[in-house]
């Protein structure tokens, strides 16, 4: 697997258009849209998501506000990281704030904004709606799953005590002397790795990133397709699977002429919750790929690992490839 790395990279680049989902369309369409996104991409679109304008524009504002600051004063942020991803020397282009999504751990950030009354404010509407939104979706996934409990999913992210975490991603511009000073375009070619190629370990992932692009999946060995932003929708990213579901590969790649800013809020389960396929997504043509094992048990794993690992293999009970 391709680990973090500052240096540049030159691979084969597809461009691709994500599935866009409209969640205002009629149900039954929404949830087969969605099911089919999962099962071709792992990754897609949703507009019409009901998370407000103003709450949008108004993290990224506070996103902003915290990485313009001094270097001096964003480290003295414990939950502040820049270029160390992790703790097993992965390395990217990125600077980055690494959050509990509980409502006490975002009142503990009250003074790290230029405007330091809002920025906890702005973090907890934020949390609230793309929590909302998660859940929506994984309802949406359990049902065109046929899952008789539709909950099955989102319960375990509306705990109390859910392990749900925010991430803020700032990548500044990284200029490149090999481009041409008027070229103002992404140039794949001279692009660097900002965050290096993984999967996501949680339930779902969703991402909302401003205009610039950036973020690039893999559908197929040795090529990336760059996805284009859009800042009036939010990418979801289907995490842990039975193999139903494509759990595709990713990475963030920098560009040379404008900051890149993205807030990805990853659904986990509580740490003691224990993670089994639904009885109804298990049949003889389909057995259960891996051994039942707690959230913990995973962290644990995926904290130990390089990024690019393949964690869930550990949990394997055959050496079936999902």
């Amino acid at each position: 697997m391709v680990v973090a790395s500052p240096n540049s990279i030159s691979e084969k680049i597809l461009p691709i258009d994500l599935p866009v989902v409209d969640l205002s369309s009629e149900r039954s369409m929404v949830t087969k849209l969605i099911v089919k996104a999962c099962e071709e991409y792992g990754f897609f679109n949703v507009i019409n998501h009901g998370v407000p304008r103003d709450t949008i524009t108004k993290i990224e504002e506070a996103c902003f506000d915290f990485f313009a600051k001094p270097l001096a004063q964003k480290k003295q942020v414990a939950l502040y990281g820049s270029k160390n991803i992790g703790f097993n020397g992965d390395m990217g282009e990125v600077e980055y704030l690494l959050l509990s999504a509980t409502p006490l751990s975002i009142a503990h950030f009250k003074n790290i904004s230029n405007v330091p009354s809002n920025f906890s404010s702005a973090v907890s509407a934020y949390r609230d709606g793309v929590r909302e939104l998660a859940c929506e979706i994984l309802e949406l996934m359990a049902e065109g799953l046929g899952v008789p409990d539709t909950w099955v999913f989102s319960r375990l992210i509306r705990e109390v005590d859910s392990d749900s975490v925010l991430r803020f991603n700032h990548y500044p511009p990284i200029l490149n002397k090999d481009c041409k000073d008027k070229d103002k375009s992404p140039s794949h070619n001279h692009a660097k790795v900002g965050f290096g190629e993984h999967s996501d370990p949680q339930i779902l992932t969703i991402l909302r990133s401003n205009d610039v692009g950036g973020l690039q999946i893999s559908l197929q060995d040795g090529v990336w397709n760059p996805v284009t932003p859009d800042p009036s929708a939010f990418c979801v990213n289907v995490g842990m699977t039975n193999g139903r579901f494509v759990s595709v590969r990713h990475r963030a790649v920098t560009n040379s002429y404008k900051s890149r800013m993205s807030v990805a809020y990853f659904g986990a389960p509580p740490l003691d919750a224990c993670i089994v396929a639904p009885p109804v997504m298990v049949t003889p043509q389909r057995p259960s790929l891996f051994k039942p094992f707690t959230w913990a048990e995973y962290k644990k794993v995926t904290y130990s690992l390089r990024l690019g690992e393949r964690r869930i293999d550990l949990f394997r009970k055959c050496t079936q490839v999902e």
